[in-house]
């Protein structure tokens, strides 16, 4: 810990900054080496003289960069170089359920299995049936023409204005279709990408991947604020928004019709292209998409993950009217395409009728869930919908994120901080995000969500009064 502290007095800047290079300069000087464990974030903090949630932003920095590891109940430790890295395989059986491990993760969306692995596992054998040409030749845009069809009919009822297959490119989940997106956009040395001021993660780390600046967007109630999105673009010469007004992605806001007509107006009168991430919508469209309200600037990406399963990896994106083509030379110069066998199997998934009941299932199962977390949480500040498989909670006063989240994984349950989803400059509430996880027991549900709902009724600061 001295030799943390004692680079963190001698480096300027923002604290969290000082602290990331602190540790990164221990590492570099060998000072830290590979499996040495950090002090806990509380520790580090009190040594420093700064707030908890300073150190646990650095920490994330740092993970993030692959310096550091954070192990679940064991703490944060230096990283071993790439090439001392050692693969250790471990069988599938041995995973264990929350239930024998005792803890239960919030972090990202867990669907229960309402009968969709038996379906998944009987395409996978009428695959093998299929003859062999499938599985000795390059992937083709004809070859791809039954799965872009399917999609389509996935995308029934969404309201993305005019459509045909061949707007649609199929993508390895939604976050490389975010990737495609930006890379069929951007241009220039120093592109510009604006996103909420806080939001999902992948676009910022989408953006940084083709070297463009990442730049937050002010929020209010109904989402991006019109007079500030344009203020920004006109600043920063911005060329694409990334943006969720179905269901944001921490918080759970819907952008209403008459703000996304304002917002649409600002990218047309600037030039703006618009991308919109609708992975998180579980349930019906409640309003047109933008690619109906700009359908030469705007683009679309969604992803079976939150529905059906998360494991497939399939995902889609949609262009703007009349440049399909340009997406699609993305995506055939980046990797050819998906694989033949994923294609054939997105296209059998979704034209069967038992996929979309299935859904509906899975939709009921997550609801149940949801009504547990809020007869549970309801007491406090919270954002929630049915269709909607995370809570957005904003804490009481005493509790700031990064010691919540700290308190709630020694009682077994694992959260979100608001950090994680703010940009690294940016500013980041006292709140947390809880995603609904139905592959424990609606019992064991409960009981972490109760160990929680006692740690936010006792919080370590008290306010005087």
């Amino acid at each position: 810990m001295d030799t943390i502290s004692t680079r963190f007095e001698a480096t300027g800047g923002p604290k969290y900054r000082a602290v990331a290079g602190a540790i990164r300069s221990a590492i570099d000087d060998g000072d830290l080496v590979a499996g040495a464990k950090l002090p806990p974030v509380r520790d580090l903090a009190w040594t420093l003289g700064i707030t908890p949630g300073t150190v646990a932003r650095a920490y994330t920095i740092l993970t993030d960069e692959g310096a550091l590891i954070a192990e679940v109940g064991r703490g944060t430790f230096v990283a071993a170089p790439a090439s001392e890295v050692q693969r250790v395989d471990t069988p599938w059986h041995q995973h264990l359920p929350a239930e024998e491990t005792g803890l239960v993760s919030l972090f990202s969306p867990r669907l229960p299995d309402v009968g969709q692995v038996a379906l998944i596992r009987d395409g996978f054998a009428r695959l093998a049936a299929q003859p062999a040409d499938g599985l000795l030749n390059y992937p083709s845009r004809q070859r791809f023409e039954p799965a872009r069809r399917a999609v389509l009919r996935w995308l029934t009822g969404t309201p993305l204005g005019s459509i045909d297959d061949s707007d649609i490119v199929l993508s390895h989940g939604g976050q490389n279709g975010i990737s495609l997106v930006m890379q069929a956009v951007l241009h220039g040395k120093r592109p510009v990408v604006l996103v909420e001021e806080l939001t999902y993660p992948g676009f910022r780390r989408a953006a940084e991947l083709l070297r463009a600046e990442v730049v937050a967007v002010p929020l209010d109630g109904q989402g991006l604020i019109p007079d500030e999105l344009e203020r920004l673009v006109r600043k920063h010469d911005a060329q694409l928004l990334c943006t969720s007004p179905e269901m944001h992605n921490p918080t759970g806001l819907f952008t209403p019709l008459s703000r996304r007509r304002e917002i649409a107006e600002v990218a047309r009168r600037t030039g703006l292209h618009i991308l919109e991430d609708d992975c998180y919508r579980v349930g019906r469209a409640h309003e047109q998409a933008y690619r109906a309200l700009l359908p030469e600037q705007s683009w679309y990406v969604s992803s079976i993950s939150k529905t059906i399963t998360p494991a497939l990896r399939i995902g889609f994106a949609v262009a703007p009217r009349a440049q399909g083509g340009r997406l699609r030379r993305v995506a055939e110069h980046g990797f050819f395409g998906l694989a033949c066998p994923l294609a054939d199997l997105t296209a059998d998934l979704l034209m069967r009728d038992e996929t979309y009941a299935l859904m509906d299932r899975v939709r009921a199962e997550m609801a149940r869930y949801i009504r547990v977390a809020v007869n549970v949480l309801g007491g406090h500040a919270l954002n929630w919908r049915e269709d909607m498989p995370f809570l957005w909670l904003d804490l009481p006063a005493g509790w700031r994120a990064a010691a919540l989240c700290q308190a709630a994984e020694a009682e077994g349950v694992q959260i979100r901080s608001s950090d994680e989803f703010a940009l690294r400059d940016g500013f980041a509430p006292h709140a947390v995000r809880l995603a609904i996880n139905a592959q424990v027991s609606l019992k064991s549900f409960e009981a972490a969500l109760t160990r929680l709902r006692h740690l936010l009724d006792n919080p370590p600061e008290r306010i005087a009064v």
